[in-house]
């Protein structure tokens, strides 16, 4: 799986459903760490982060240059108080939530969560590739164009 820097410096969404609630959040931090796995580092404040284990389905969906207010949507509030997903085209896929029309969608499984040494509270969560998609006829929206 070929992921090019579309994951790695894009404005990238997480987003899965579990016991019945939908989960999504934008994530900054993402980052390829082999062919077929990435890593997460997501806030201790995240309801997303905080209800993600091992063995769940996650979506990770690089966003494209026209979806900046996907992102801005998904970057207020928190998926408890709110269905942050209302309104946004995505498509679910066995707990994985993916969203339609995203330059680059993955298909991931969680293989471990973990709490980095310098902010024990947060979260660093390795996921596992299991499927992508890619959609050659957009260009990724990038944190910088965000500000």
């Amino acid at each position: 799986i070929c992921m090019e820097d579309n994951v790695l410096q894009g404005v990238n969404v997480v987003a899965y459903s579990k016991d019945g609630k939908d989960y999504a959040m934008t994530c900054a931090w993402t980052t390829s760490v082999d062919y077929d796995s990435i890593m997460l580092l997501i806030g201790a404040q995240s309801d997303t982060g905080n209800h993600l284990k091992v063995g769940d389905k996650v979506g990770v969906s690089a966003l494209n240059e026209n979806q900046k207010d996907i992102a801005s949507k998904l970057g207020e509030n928190h998926s408890l108080s709110t269905n942050k997903l209302e309104n946004i085209e995505c498509y679910k896929e066995s707990g994985a939530i993916l969203i339609k029309d995203a330059k680059t969608n993955l298909y991931c499984e969680v293989t471990n969560v973990t709490h980095p040494k310098c902010s024990k509270d947060d979260h660093l969560i390795e996921c596992k590739i299991l499927r992508s998609k890619e959609n050659t006829k957009v260009r990724f929206l990038s944190m910088p164009e965000m500000r």
